[in-house]
């Protein structure tokens, strides 16, 4: 059952109902509502929705570079991510107006940055190294504060003297599973400033809960025939039994947990953005759960300024009218998620076209 399209749908005509004229940063102008939740069940399938089609390995990739602490576009142009694409650029004009107005840059030189196009941008990000490491860093973003919180930036593959969050949920989830201090926060107050984007998605923060000698039982033996004639041919009606059950599960690496996860986002792109941020959290959730063997639960998020852009709410209609088709699985395989590298599948992914709707930045 796909509930998820349905509850997005949802949220888009809710919007287009009841949301307020407001402007913006981006001088666009939306149509606002403040504070909707989002509440999806992994049993049901993987979050990628299919009332347009979702391109996945964009979102992979995204988050591979939050995950490798990098802040630094080239990695994503260099695997054919163009998301930020639009805020390095703006970022880069916007300082090299300033810096060309305070005389640091000779003529010829001058001459040659200011007549660059997004286009040229971009290349020159992919074939000058030199050029990338000043143009294409967008300050302490989300993978420095995920991965070196007050550190210095990343440099190539070199995480540098901060705190590392995501080392720290995982040896807390291994260790401390019950915290209530299960937490990933991006909203750095005293780096916002040097950010090209603050943070609209600030912060995650992860729950786990102890499954029952049944729930494991049922879990286990839909991969093992071995543990399901084990079990079967046992008494299990008493507290010794399930001592003895949750053993014959331990044997066979079933998970004793489940986990799940809830991000906090102030501003939400509803249409372009919010598809992204519910199949990247889905995504951090599985490669999480499968660091630390337990079971992919809830995935909840919180939505403050919640709006659609009003040169997207033509788009937004045309969705609401697609009728869903059921969510795909997803396949983890070699997950290593400190070292930002995992190999996946999705499988039997079915969706309606895409929708092309302008970014603004």
């Amino acid at each position: 059952m796909n509930n998820l399209d349905k509850h997005y749908q949802k949220l888009l005509q809710d919007i287009i109902s009841f949301g307020v004229e407001k402007k913006d940063r981006t001088g666009t102008g939306t149509i606002s509502e403040f504070g909707h939740q989002i509440r999806h069940k992994m049993s049901e399938g993987f979050p990628l929705l299919t009332t347009k089609k979702m391109p996945f390995k964009t979102i992979v990739t995204e988050l591979l570079w939050f995950l490798r602490g990098d802040t630094n576009i080239k990695y994503l142009v260099d695997n054919g991510c163009h998301i930020w694409d639009g805020d390095a650029y703006k970022h880069y004009t916007k300082v090299y107006e300033i810096e060309s107005r305070e005389g640091k840059y000779g003529l010829d030189k001058l001459h040659m940055l200011s007549d660059l196009t997004m286009d040229e941008f971009i290349n020159k990000i992919k074939t000058n190294d030199e050029f990338a490491k000043k143009w294409g860093e967008l300050g302490p973003i989300y993978g420095s504060q995920w991965r070196n919180w007050n550190g210095d930036n990343f440099i190539y593959g070199d995480l540098k003297n901060g705190i590392d969050q995501i080392q720290n949920l995982i040896n807390d989830l291994k260790t401390n599973p019950d915290s209530r201090r299960l937490m990933v926060s991006a909203w750095n107050v005293g780096e916002l400033d040097k950010m090209t984007l603050p943070p609209c998605h600030y912060g995650f923060q992860v729950y786990t809960r102890e499954l029952s000698a049944r729930e494991r039982t049922a879990l286990g033996s839909k991969g093992s025939t071995r543990l399901y004639d084990m079990i079967k041919e046992g008494d299990y009606e008493t507290i010794d039994a399930d001592v003895e059950m949750h053993k014959v599960c331990d044997d066979a690496n079933v998970p004793r947990r489940t986990i799940s996860l809830m991000w906090n986002q102030r501003s939400v792109d509803t249409f372009l953005g919010l598809p992204f941020n519910i199949a990247s959290y889905g995504l951090l959730l599985e490669i999480i759960a499968k660091e630390v063997n337990m079971v992919p639960d809830e995935l909840i998020g919180n939505l403050g300024d919640t709006h659609l852009y009003l040169n997207h709410i033509e788009q937004a209609k045309e969705q609401i009218g697609r009728t869903s088709f059921e969510l795909p699985k997803l396949e983890l395989k070699n997950v290593s998620l400190l070292d930002g590298k995992f190999d996946y599948e999705i499988i039997g992914y079915q969706s309606h076209p895409s929708i092309k709707a302008p970014l603004s930045n």
